[in-house]
């Protein structure tokens, strides 16, 4: 078993590793800092680790877990419901995500 097999332990893991602040989404796709407030543009942001989750016994129990820098230097997470079940908000998010220019 690895150290990430759970949301909860990655999340511990990450925040030791730098990433203190927790993002939420908004409903046109934008990404709220829950530390500072400031708003911003999944499609600006750097995806420093992506990790998905799973059920063990129900695979609509997905979820996904990003560890991203802003643009100011913040580095945060990101967790959001994966697939079917996703929020609106989270799945707006998600695909300006997929959005982003990879340099």
């Amino acid at each position: 078993m690895s150290e990430d097999d759970t949301l909860a332990a990655a999340m511990i893991r990450l925040r030791g590793a730098g990433y203190t602040a927790d993002l939420v989404a908004t409903e046109d796709g934008q990404l709220s800092c829950g530390s500072c407030g400031a708003v911003e543009d999944p499609a600006a942001m750097r995806v420093d680790t992506t990790l998905r989750f799973e059920g063990s016994s129900d695979p609509g129990d997905e979820a996904i877990l990003l560890a991203v820098s802003c643009e100011c230097g913040r580095m945060a997470l990101y967790s959001a419901a994966y697939g079917p079940a996703a929020s609106s908000a989270d799945g707006a998010v998600l695909r300006r995500f997929a959005t982003r220019q990879h340099t």
